[in-house]
């Protein structure tokens, strides 16, 4: 296989092997308080989804427990819709739904380089719990056209400007 076909080949890397974090990277990462890595996940998430969310979509999420889970990094994070936005749970117990995968197959789901059904039955994402919940989640993301993580919203400045507050004529310290 060329270096050319290897970059295209679904699940691989430029090198041709699909990326996996390291194992001292997870063990680092599994031991990890959950709260800051939910909340750094649903600010990114608030970055890119919610604009693309109907709603009924929003209606749906209401309130729903949801998990992602990064199987080979270690960690999941527990989060909800809340009106407006998607928020860490603290304590959430079991979740409604579960979506785990690698994070390199959930890499390849933002970007549309592979589709969810061909990973769901070559069992590299997993989604357990409520089967509707999770076609109705399955469904919403398909219809958004174009990738989900856009680089160029993702250059540190932009990224930066997210964080920012709303109002930049707002005086310092309001």
């Amino acid at each position: 296989m060329s270096r050319a076909q290897s970059r295209s080949a679904p699940g691989s890397s430029s090198l041709g092997a699909p990326f996996v974090v390291p194992a001292p990277l997870r063990h680092l990462l599994s031991r990890l308080p959950a709260r800051p890595g939910a909340w750094l996940f649903t600010t990114g998430l608030n970055a890119v989804l919610p604009a693309h969310l109907d709603t009924d979509a929003r209606r749906a999420l209401e309130g729903r427990r949801l998990r992602m889970a990064v199987l080979d990094a270690g960690i999941a994070v527990d989060f909800t819709w809340c009106g407006e936005a998607f928020a860490p749970l603290r304590g959430a117990g079991e979740p409604e739904l579960l979506i785990a995968a690698t994070l390199h197959d959930f890499g390849l789901l933002a970007t549309r380089r592979e589709d969810p059904d061909t990973l769901f039955f070559g069992r590299r994402l997993v989604m357990e719990g409520d089967t509707e919940l999770g076609l109705f989640i399955k469904n919403t993301l398909d219809a958004i056209d174009g990738a989900l993580l856009d680089p160029k919203r993702l250059a540190p400045a932009a990224l930066l400007d997210l964080l920012r507050p709303r109002r930049r004529d707002a005086p310092r310290g309001a």
